[in-house]
């Protein structure tokens, strides 16, 4: 070990608060702030060679996003290994007794280790040639601010997201634990010590190569921008009053195989008051075949839920797909 790599830290495995530190000022009285850090396995030199990508992670001694105190890496080999390096950093700033309980790093354990700008200066020929992933965009901000702190230029590094990569390949866990990391622990069955700068790097590489299975995709193609889906315009027409389904109102959600126009031009025909969103004039409810079939809890729209909600509810709504919908209105020689 070099003088600056000493042993590795122990934290809880969760806490109740977020990650790194909004806390101040809590007791110090139980925390030993002079225990030795257990190590787990990482590297102790800076990796060298070419990567896929490299995920990044930090830990800070305080609220003060530039007290960056521990710095992770992992390295994903082209052949999938990961290799994981730590350095612990002198942040020269406080402690807050938070933070020292949630990753177990104290002023002790840095009193002997480089700056950030030494740091920095170690890592940039790893993190300058390779893609950097981050659980969140919280570890480019600090290393933004240590930066400015430190009175140096922000390095040009390309940054993604594991945090929208998940996103992508688990919908269904928004407003289901989330996308953190301590749900896709759960979720996923990963193995890491939370809240240590290594393993939570090695975490979000991880989360990386399991989306990359989950979705049959490549690295490069995951962090390409997702492009927005352009929702069709609202269309609101009135039925024929003398139509065989007068009275009745639909709504349509989802892609249809048909022009959207089209779709509300026979439902006004055959009498049905066309609307943008449901109600409790809702009758109908039309979506495209596939969504009917797909889509469940939260991968339904948002109009999809809230008929379900009305029908749970007791409210005479029907759902049906595109199909069904042309074949009632044929029942009606509407068509």
């Amino acid at each position: 070990m070099t003088r600056f790599d000493r042993p590795f830290g122990t934290m809880p495995d969760a806490h109740p608060g977020d990650r790194r530190g909004a806390g101040r000022g809590l007791p110090t009285s139980g925390i030993d702030l002079q225990a030795a850090r257990p190590a787990f396995g990482h590297a102790d030199q800076v990796p060298v060679g070419n990567f896929r990508f490299v995920a990044l992670d930090v830990e800070t001694a305080c609220s003060d996003a530039a007290s960056i105190c521990q710095i992770g890496l992992a390295c994903v080999q082209l052949d999938d290994e990961i290799q994981t390096f730590s350095m612990l950093v002198n942040p020269r700033s406080r402690f807050d007794s938070f933070n020292i309980r949630l990753h177990g790093i104290g002023p002790d354990h840095v009193a002997q280790a480089p700056g950030f700008a030494e740091a920095l200066e170690m890592l940039l020929p790893l993190l300058t040639r390779h893609q950097l992933v981050q659980h969140s965009n919280f570890d480019k901000q600090a290393m933004n601010a240590a930066c400015r702190t430190c009175g140096l230029d922000v390095p040009d590094l390309r940054w993604s997201d594991s945090v929208t990569i998940a996103r992508q390949a688990w919908p269904e866990l928004k407003g289901n634990g989330g996308h953190g990391l301590a749900n896709l622990k759960r979720v996923l069955n990963l193995r890491f010590h939370h809240h240590d700068a290594g393993e939570d790097a090695r975490a979000a590489a991880m989360v990386v190569q399991h989306a990359e299975r989950r979705l049959g995709l490549p690295f490069d193609d995951l962090i390409k921008p997702v492009a927005k889906k352009r929702q069709p315009p609202a269309i609101k027409m009135a039925g024929n009053p003398s139509g065989p389904l007068a009275g009745s109102t639909v709504v349509f959600t989802g892609t249809l195989g048909m022009p959207r126009a089209m779709a509300a031009d026979m439902a006004a025909r055959s009498g049905m008051d066309v609307r943008a969103g449901v109600t409790r004039q809702t009758t109908h409810l039309v979506l495209g075949d596939q969504d009917l079939l797909e889509h469940e809890g939260a991968l339904r729209s948002a109009k999809h839920q809230k008929a379900v909600q009305m029908q749970n509810a007791g409210h005479s709504i029907q759902i049906m797909g595109e199909s069904a919908f042309q074949r009632l209105i044929a029942g009606f020689g509407a068509v």
